[in-house]
Formats: structure tokens, C-alpha cells, sequence
């Protein structure tokens, strides 16, 4: 008790009002500390790494901004698109510490998505990232958008770009040029647009203050054991509310942030940098921990480091932690300094987040939504509950709206963090703010000490006929144990085309061919024709016969009936969430 007493005490964070507040804050308190790590690359040649002061950040966003409000342009709704990077975050700030409206954009948008979101935000100014130069160009001739102003992230000819601003942004500065840092804020006011990454209908534009932003990030310091000195990678993208608010949370905390080349470099750039924390999606969690108890295999240590397991777990109950010490090896393979994984977005394996603590890395998973800016519920260092998305976050009060006889019902939330409504679409924002609280959408219960445990999307429960409720996400976490299985998806179908009502739970696996030439030493690409087909019937009676396997340890109504087995990835949103209702309609 006087241990957790003693962490507590050590997060006692400022609040800040706005976003610029917030800016002005890390700049003073970490100034010569290095905020972001930016590597150029040249065929070749060794990489050079720029590093970049939360000093020289303040400074690039006060020149960006002071531009941007001389050219007129902080008037009108500026739309930010592209990868992430330090110039992605700098536009962000200098926009919303200007007192003007950001439209964060997914880079992975198609054209005609990135087209209606632009129409429908009514932005006329676009800061986009040079590899989008050729959706750039189809916007200009398609003259459908309001977008009259173009400004790249880096140099392009015949373009705008962040650096030329910056460099006028510094010389009106310098002339005496204060207008920007005295634009009025006010916090509560509509200064973000972020369209959600809906599965089955147009996305939503939500609309979201500096007040929400600084109150999540506000509500996290206070419970998440972030540090001075900590090495981030800023692995979720921007556009996307876990990745930015994440990312000014780093700010907050005075963190260094660096970037990855790519999903296959993640991990070979978490020993490059010695990254120590991280937010993440479940399946990236779960990847790396399959790779690591993988290669254990490989080598035959599997009984060493399960023994190595149950020995320093036992140590613990004694205040003895010699984790990191026991699998310094297993340690050392992701940079020797990670220390914190934080995991959102989508219900996490047990086994994976365990296996994690159990290593010494501190991995922990939360609940939230876009709506909430986005965090409603954590986990933390010293508060961890395994299979729960932790407590409610400090200021935000979360119940269960109709709970059945078991307590499970909708999760509903309300505090300083949850959004002001959705853009123009006052029938959505009625069916999801009601009476102050947040409608999720998800449903669950939570427990006798607080903690919050998730049983899936309302919208996707399977009410069978005898009024059983079957959560799909809980099935598929047990098939996502399966080595094999890259992607799943549990649903119902009706049992005959006479009675609708009379569903059967039904699965669709999408595996992996290497990890499956892995485990059943099978391979479908080294054959052809009939060969071919031969090898994937094997394939699909071994997974069937493992889906037996896993029904034996269910009850009879969640029982799978149906099974259908394919190589290919199902349909998915840009934030990798399937498109259950559009693979159902394709089957």
C-alpha cells in the first residue's frame, strides 16, 4: 500500500486549458531535451539522424503558425494528411494554437472517401505529405472540393511548402511580429474535425475541443507511468485520436519520439532507437509475442523460460522482481529498454499481455473510442486486472446503461474528454449523447473493484433463438491463440432460409501459408492445379479438426458450425477493423 501511495504521489501533472498552453509548457520545462528523432535516408549511405529540441519544435510551430495567420489562411478549416512525422504533428499544433479548426485525414483513404471528407469539412487549405502528391493533383483537376490552398511537407515545385512558411513565419517574428501567440483560444469550442473509421456506414465527422484533448491527456499522466527520458515510437497513426493524443501525451511527459521505417522494420527499429514505451493495436502485441515464444521454441528453451516464468512470478509475491534479469536475452531482442506497452483499439489475447508481464515488459491494455478523445478506461503499472481494460480514467464517470441479469449491458461514459457532437449530423449525435453520457456502442460489465471488462459490440451480438446472447469477440480470441491464424471473424447465419431467427455460429479464418508450412508442413506454394487444391483440403481439415478442438471446450450454443478457411485478407477500414457486415454479405 505505501508502494502504490508512493507512485501515486509521483504524478501530479499541470493541467493545462488549451493546446498552446500545453505547448508552452513542455518547451519551458524540457527546452533543450530532445522532443523527435528524424532519419534521412539516402541510397547507399548511412542514415543521418536530425534531432529535433522541444525548443526547436515550439519554434517551428510558432513560425508555421505566424505564417499561416499572415497568409489568412488560420480563417479557414485546414485539412492535415499524410504519414506520420514531425512536420504532421508541427501543422496539427501550429493550426490549433493559432485558434483555428484541424481536419486530420487518413493517409490510406481512397480517393473518393478522401474527396466527400474534404467536401464535407469545407476545408480550403490541405498540408499534405509529398508521397500523396498524385491524390493531390486528381483533387486539383477534379475542382470538386473547397481546397484553394496546397501545402506540401516537404519542398515541390509549384507548391507551398512547410519550410518556405516556416522561414517567413521566422522573419515576421523577428520583425516584431506577435499577432499569433495572442490569437484568443477558446477551449471548448469545435477546433477538430476527425472522421471516424466507421465498418458499416459513411464515417463521421466528430467534433472535438482543445479542452478534450488536454483533459485526456491531463487524465492519463495521472495514472500512467510515462517518464522524463523515455524513448516513444509513434507507431499509431495521427489522423487516428489514440495516435495523436498519445503523441502530445509524449510531449507532455517530455519524451523522445522516433519513428518506424515499417511494420516489418517495428522491430529491428525498437533496438535501433532503444525504445522504452509505446501505444499500440492488439495484433501488433500479440505478433511480436507469437515471434518471441516462436523463436524460444526454435532453440528448445520452451521448458526453461515457462520454468524461468513460474519462478519469478513467485518471487514477486515477495517484493523480488528479477525479470529483467532472468530473460535479458529474450529482453535484449527488442532493444534491452522496453519497458511499457500500452494497448487500445480492440480486445487484446490474455495470453499475449501476460506473457508480456510475465518477460518484464510492463504491457497494459485501455477502452476507448474516437468520441472520448479517446481514452475512458486504463490499466496502469500498479492497477491491472487481467482480461479488463482497467478503472475509469481520472474525471470520467463510466456505468452500464441496462444491465441484464449477468450486469452485462451498454458501456456509457461521461466527462471534460467526451466529444461535443458529430458535424451536421444532429440524429447521430442524438443517439449517442444522452443526458450528458456517451453511448459506446460496446458492451460489458464491470466488477466488484472497479475495473471494466469488455464482451463485444452491441451491434454484433448473436441473440440465437432461445434468447442466448453469444459474443463473437470472445470466441474469436480463442481462435486468434491458433499459431496459424492471421485474421478471424465469428458470426451467425440462419440454420435454413425458412426461419431467419434460427441462427448457427459460424467462423471465417484467414491464415497464414508460412506459419501454417510452419506448423502442419504444409505448403500451397509449391504446388500447383489439382496439387494445389489437394494441399488446401489438407490445410482446412487440419484447421476444422483445431476448431473441434476449441468447441469441446464450449458450451453447446456457442458450439461453431460453420467454418470457412481462406488465404486471403478480409475487407478492412484503413485502422485495420474488419468490415464484418460487407465479408457476411460476400460469403
Amino acid at each position: 500500500m505505501k508502494m502504490l501511495q508512493e507512485l501515486k504521489q509521483r504524478y501530479n501533472p499541470p493541467f493545462h486549458r488549451d493546446l498552446r498552453e500545453l505547448l508552452n509548457y513542455v518547451v519551458k520545462a524540457y527546452s533543450q531535451d530532445v522532443a523527435f528523432i528524424i532519419k534521412h535516408k539516402a541510397r547507399g549511405k548511412e542514415p543521418v539522424y536530425e534531432d529535433v529540441t522541444f525548443d526547436e519544435f515550439g519554434r517551428q510551430v510558432y513560425r508555421l503558425g505566424t505564417a499561416l495567420l499572415k497568409r489568412g489562411l488560420l480563417a479557414e478549416r485546414i485539412a492535415v494528411m499524410g504519414k506520420n512525422r514531425c512536420e504532421w504533428m508541427t501543422s496539427f499544433f501550429a493550426v490549433l494554437c493559432g485558434g483555428g479548426v484541424c481536419v486530420p485525414l487518413d493517409k490510406g483513404l481512397p480517393y473518393e472517401e478522401f474527396e466527400s471528407s474534404l467536401i464535407r469539412s469545407e476545408a480550403k487549405v490541405l498540408i499534405f505529405d509529398p508521397d500523396l502528391k498524385p491524390l493531390v493533383e486528381q483533387l486539383k483537376q477534379s475542382g470538386t472540393s473547397q481546397v484553394e490552398t496546397f501545402i506540401c511537407m516537404e519542398p515541390m515545385a509549384d507548391c507551398l511548402d512547410i519550410l518556405a512558411l516556416m522561414e517567413e513565419g521566422r522573419a515576421a517574428i523577428e520583425e516584431g511580429f506577435v499577432e499569433y501567440e495572442n490569437q484568443p483560444i477558446d477551449s471548448k469550442a469545435v477546433r477538430i474535425l476527425l472522421f471516424t473509421s466507421g465498418t458499416t456506414s459513411m464515417a463521421k465527422a466528430v467534433m472535438m475541443s482543445h479542452h478534450n484533448i488536454t483533459a485526456n491527456v491531463y487524465s492519463l499522466q495521472k495514472v500512467e507511468d510515462i517518464r522524463h527520458g523515455d524513448v516513444n515510437m509513434a507507431f499509431l497513426p495521427y489522423h487516428h485520436t489514440f495516435g495523436s493524443t498519445g503523441q502530445i501525451l509524449m510531449l507532455a511527459c517530455g519524451v523522445t519520439t522516433t519513428y518506424c521505417d515499417g511494420l516489418k522494420y517495428l522491430q529491428r527499429n525498437i533496438v535501433e532507437y532503444k525504445v522504452s514505451v509505446f501505444f499500440c493495436v492488439p495484433l501488433l502485441i500479440e505478433s511480436i509475442y507469437k515471434k518471441i515464444m516462436a523463436t524460444v521454441k526454435k532453440q528448445g528453451k520452451e521448458n526453461t523460460v515457462r520454468f524461468g516464468m513460474a519462478l519469478t512470478q513467485f518471487l514477486l509475491k515477495f517484493g523480488i522482481d528479477l525479470r529483467r534479469r532472468v530473460f535479458k536475452q529474450i529482453l535484449d531482442q527488442l532493444g534491452g529498454n522496453i519497458r511499457l506497452v500500452i494497448s487500445g483499439a480492440a480486445a487484446i489475447d490474455p495470453e499475449a499481455i501476460e506473457g508480456f508481464n510475465k518477460l518484464g515488459i510492463t504491457a497494459i491494455q485501455g477502452f476507448g473510442m474516437t468520441e472520448a478523445s479517446p481514452v475512458i478506461t486504463a490499466e496502469n503499472s500498479w492497477e491491472r486486472k487481467t482480461g479488463s481494460c482497467g478503472r475509469a480514467m481520472p474525471g470520467v464517470e463510466v456505468a452500464i446503461d441496462q444491465p441484464d441479469e449477468k450486469g452485462v449491458g451498454e458501456i456509457i461514459a461521461r466527462g471534460p474528454n467526451v466529444m461535443l457532437g458529430y458535424y451536421e449530423n444532429e440524429e447521430e449525435t442524438a443517439k449517442t449523447l444522452q443526458d450528458g453520457w456517451l453511448h459506446t456502442g460496446d458492451l460489458g460489465y464491470i466488477d466488484e473493484d472497479g475495473f471494466l471488462f469488455i464482451c463485444g459490440r452491441k451491434k454484433n451480438v448473436i441473440v440465437l433463438k432461445n434468447g442466448k446472447n453469444v459474443y463473437p469477440e470472445e470466441i474469436e480470441l480463442l481462435i486468434s491463440n491458433l499459431p496459424y491464424v492471421a485474421e478471424t471473424m465469428v458470426f451467425g447465419q440462419p440454420r435454413t432460409a425458412e426461419d431467419e431467427r434460427d441462427l448457427v455460429i459460424c467462423t471465417k479464418i484467414v491464415y497464414n501459408p508460412e506459419a501454417i508450412r510452419t506448423e502442419f508442413g504444409l505448403d500451397v506454394k509449391g504446388a500447383d492445379g489439382e496439387a494445389a487444391e489437394a494441399v488446401r483440403a489438407q490445410i482446412e481439415q487440419r484447421i476444422r479438426a483445431d476448431i473441434e478442438a476449441i468447441n469441446e471446450t464450449l458450451p453447446v450454443y456457442k458450439k461453431m458450425l460453420r467454418v470457412t478457411v481462406t488465404d486471403q485478407p478480409m475487407v478492412k477500414t484503413t485502422t485495420g477493423k474488419v468490415k464484418r457486415f460487407e465479408e457476411i454479405k460476400n460469403l
